[in-house]
């Protein structure tokens, strides 16, 4: 299974740079220089990278000038799961792991499935509901108290209001 990482926006200058909108909360793991990354048919080796303004620019071996950066436009770039370090803490899920979990309340009412993991100031899952509704849970213990990755199931323990249907 991969995971999205990033995406590329632009090229970048002449040397075959690249603007990428990264989607990650370690890009400067994922974009590191040797590390390998991967679109919907090929893979490409990071060249070298820096922080670029909230995006990074990036420069792949496969791309030696802006033509080759040109080319990759658009493209969505993936890491293998298998490539993902486990945290020590027990309480630390990297986003691959969280997407596609059931989501049952406490008392066993199934809600749906995480469908995303949003990162504005507070991580933030987007459960997908059985009628196609997102619905959104900060993915904190208090409201969060059970991820068992293993059975494929996340508890959320809602207070009232946050799950209603009329918002």
């Amino acid at each position: 299974m991969r995971v999205l990482v990033g995406r590329v926006l632009r090229a970048h200058g002449l040397r075959g740079d690249v603007l990428v909108d990264p989607s990650t909360d370690e890009p400067r793991r994922r974009f590191a220089p040797g590390a390998t990354l991967y679109t919907d048919d090929r893979s490409l080796t990071v060249a070298a990278a820096a922080p670029h303004g909230g995006r990074w620019r990036v420069r792949f071996d496969e791309a030696a000038d802006r033509d080759g950066a040109e080319a990759l436009r658009g493209l969505a770039l993936h890491v293998d799961t298998g490539d993902l370090d486990r945290s020590a803490d027990p309480d630390d899920f990297h986003d691959a792991e969280l997407i596609g979990l059931a989501v049952v309340t406490v008392d066993g009412r199934p809600l749906g499935e995480v469908g995303d993991v949003l990162h504005p100031a507070q991580d933030l899952l987007v459960v997908d509901r059985p009628d196609g509704s997102p619905a959104y849970v900060p993915f904190v213990k208090a409201l969060v108290p059970s991820v068992d990755v293993a059975a494929g199931r996340l508890v959320v323990d809602p207070p009232p209001g946050l799950l209603d249907e009329e918002g």
